[in-house]
């Protein structure tokens, strides 16, 4: 691998997305012998939130890095990314509403994404691998909430823009991903 490869994988709740992310990731540190290094944006604010962080945490092989960052996603990258790791961000929406939860600020909301797609976009010059996952919410029909309808826009946009810079897009539903993008280079 001679360049950085951005990764996204959407999927639903329970889809198997973290899973698809998690032996990506795994795959890498065995075959390529890169440093895995798991960001985690969820905060334990209620016992069955604690429970899903738990049971992430059991899946996960111990000699991982852990950063948990709930905000401030783009300044913990910019500080993760090195050479000949791998970065595995789960999950953008959480991340997403912790800031539309704790601000209701767009113009912060805006900055912060712009932040977190430069750092994406400098990650290019460095020998890594980038894994992001992402819930879709985008499929059903438009929430009767504000706050809702924000999120959900705000996400699809977030994707959007997050598609464009990445080498590899997939959706996983039941376990099963498909490919919506692949511009990739064997790493």
């Amino acid at each position: 691998m001679n360049k950085t490869y951005i990764q996204l994988i959407l999927g639903g709740a329970r889809s198997g997305k973290s899973r698809l992310a998690e032996s990506l990731a795994a795959e890498l540190a065995e075959q390529a012998g890169l440093t895995v290094h798991y960001i985690a944006t969820a905060e334990t604010k209620d016992s069955e939130m604690r429970d899903r962080i738990k049971q992430h945490q059991l899946s996960r092989p111990s000699d991982w890095l852990l950063t948990e960052t709930p905000l401030l996603l783009a300044e913990t990258l910019d500080q993760i990314i090195a050479p000949n790791t791998c970065v595995l961000v789960d999950c953008l929406t959480l991340w997403l509403s912790n800031w539309l939860c704790s601000s209701h600020d767009l113009e912060q909301w805006a900055q912060q994404k712009q932040r977190f797609l430069a750092v994406l976009h400098r990650a290019s010059e460095i020998n890594c691998h980038v894994i992001l996952v992402s819930n879709e919410v985008g499929h059903g029909i438009v929430p009767l909430g504000e706050l809702s309808r924000v999120f959900v826009d705000e996400s699809g946009w977030l994707h959007q823009d997050i598609a464009n810079i990445a080498h590899k897009v997939e959706f996983v539903m039941a376990g099963l991903p498909l490919t919506l993008k692949n511009t990739e280079h064997t790493p």
